[in-house]
Formats: C-alpha cells, sequence, structure tokens
C-alpha cells in the first residue's frame, strides 16, 4: 500500500521516534490522499498522526521475535541492489 512505509521491526539500533512519526505521517497522507491537509483539516490531520504514531510506538515495544537484529546498513546495500536490478544502474 505505502511503498515509502519502510519496516521498523528488528533493527539494531531500534526505530526512532523520528522513524516511526515518519511512517505514520506517510499512512496518514495516504489515506486522506493530501500531502498537505488545508487549514480546517490540520488539526485532524495532526491528531491522527499522533494517534498512528502511539500505536505503532506499542506495536514496536510489545513484538517479540527470535531471530536476531538486522543491519540497517546491510539492508539499505540489499535495497540498493534491488533498486539496481530493478531499475538499471544509473
Amino acid at each position: 500500500m505505502c511503498r515509502n512505509i519502510k519496516m521498523l521491526f528488528n533493527f539494531e539500533p531500534p526505530a526512532t521516534p523520528t522513524e516511526v512519526s515518519d511512517a505514520a505521517l506517510q499512512f496518514v497522507r495516504k489515506l486522506s490522499g493530501a500531502h498537505k491537509p488545508s487549514q480546517a483539516n490540520q488539526a485532524a490531520f495532526d491528531a491522527a498522526v499522533a494517534d498512528i504514531s502511539a500505536a505503532a510506538q506499542t506495536l514496536l515495544a510489545s513484538l517479540v521475535t527470535q531471530s536476531p537484529p538486522r543491519n540497517r546498513e546491510t539492508e539499505a546495500a540489499r535495497a540498493k541492489a534491488r533498486a539496481a536490478l530493478r531499475f538499471g544502474e544509473k
């Protein structure tokens, strides 16, 4: 659904509150269909981002796994390699 939302669970170091908030913002933008809400909708938009961020933080804190944490640099390199295969080298 939202291609810009990145997986945030099971990374070392853990996801920051900013990363969670950014993901929540992308989710609300997708749901609302607006990149930037009107002044009339700004309060509702901001409240939704705050609520979703809080729910996401709770979720991330509650999840457990047996697998070792992933390395951010390794995952970024893999994503770059997949993009190069998909879109070609630039």
